[in-house]
């Protein structure tokens, strides 16, 4: 790789993926819509440590909008799209289904139109475990995924379907990632660790939905940014162009909620108090992955556990507080 573009570049995933990339000498070229889908503080505190970096060029613009993509490809020959931006999240798809429809699946369909246009053959499209709702677990690739229990997840579905068809027609080289709970440092804020570590840390009630029985396969970032990059390498064999949906998660043993908060409580050294509220249709029980064809296709599992991510997290808002304790959740 020597120039790449990453969209949604001052988001959680894809601020970590940039800054791995630059550091491996590739070109990138970013975009980001910086929304207010969360507060945009932190989003700037993730774009902040990207500016300066040799090789970074950043375009603030959006993928729904086909004039603002068209700006970034003009010019320019990107030998692989990182597709990463998004609007994540259940609970808010269901408020506001439109939003995740127009960014998920009509960006996604923009930069596949734009990639066959332009003659770019590698898409690295970032999809979601919420995609296994109702299997049994660990979730392994091959598993039906055609009811989606919320908007989100049905919008991702719809990209991944997209990407089908693009490969299908014009040979696109397509490398689908589903991510499982990824956490770390400047993590989004309407997650549960970050909620979880500011709510504690200033002694406000945290909420819980559910009986905190639920368990998830948390994933640490920078774990998350390298298998990203990894699934950049060409999934066909000889000229023929590949397709691979790939689980990109902790895939050892879930924890419970309950056992999470307890893991913030003891590096806080405070107690949580819990407000119960009843979980939503639209939520998943469990999530574990299987990820032994990560292992096989990238050579990639995670290497950092769960203890030495929550003490990088930690540490991390600790050390930002500051700004970070302000943040709007």
């Amino acid at each position: 790789m020597k120039t790449v573009l990453v969209t949604g570049t001052a988001g959680f995933i894809a601020h970590r993926v940039t800054r791995l990339l630059l550091e491996q000498g590739v070109e990138v070229i970013g975009i980001d819509n910086l929304n207010d889908a969360y507060d945009l503080r932190i989003k700037e505190h993730r774009l902040a440590d990207l500016t300066d970096r040799e090789g970074f060029t950043f375009h603030e613009g959006d993928i729904e909008n086909l004039y603002d993509l068209n700006r970034v490809f003009e010019g320019r020959k990107f030998d692989v799209i990182f597709n990463l931006a998004a609007r994540a999240g259940v609970r808010y798809s269901i408020e506001n289904p439109h939003v995740y429809m127009q960014s998920n699946a009509q960006g996604a369909l923009n930069i596949l139109e734009l990639m066959q246009q332009r003659g770019c053959g590698k898409l690295v499209l970032a999809s979601t475990s919420s995609l296994y709702a109702g299997h049994p677990m660990p979730f392994r690739e091959d598993l039906p995924v055609d009811r989606p229990l919320s908007p989100y997840a049905a919008s991702k579905k719809a990209a991944e379907v997209l990407t089908y068809t693009y490969h299908h027609l014009y040979g696109l080289d397509v490398s689908i990632l589903r991510y499982f709970t990824v956490y770390g440092p400047a993590g989004r804020p309407d997650m549960a660790p970050f909620r979880f570590i500011k709510w504690i840390h200033e002694g406000t009630p945290i909420t819980v939905f559910g009986d905190g029985s639920q368990t998830r396969d948390f994933t640490y970032v920078d774990d998350i940014a390298r298998g990203t990059i990894l699934a950049a390498r060409p999934m066909g064999s000889g000229v023929v162009a590949g397709h691979e949906v790939i689980n990109l998660g902790g895939g050892k043993t879930p924890i419970s909620l309950l056992d999470f908060i307890g893991k913030i409580e003891d590096r806080l050294g405070r107690k949580a108090e819990i407000v119960w509220q009843p979980m939503s249709a639209s939520e998943m029980q469990d999530t574990a992955a299987d990820i032994s064809k990560a292992k096989q296709v990238l050579d990639w599992e995670p290497e950092v556990d769960l203890d030495a991510g929550l003490d990088a997290t930690v540490a991390w808002y600790l050390e930002n507080v500051a700004w970070a304790g302000g943040v709007r959740l």
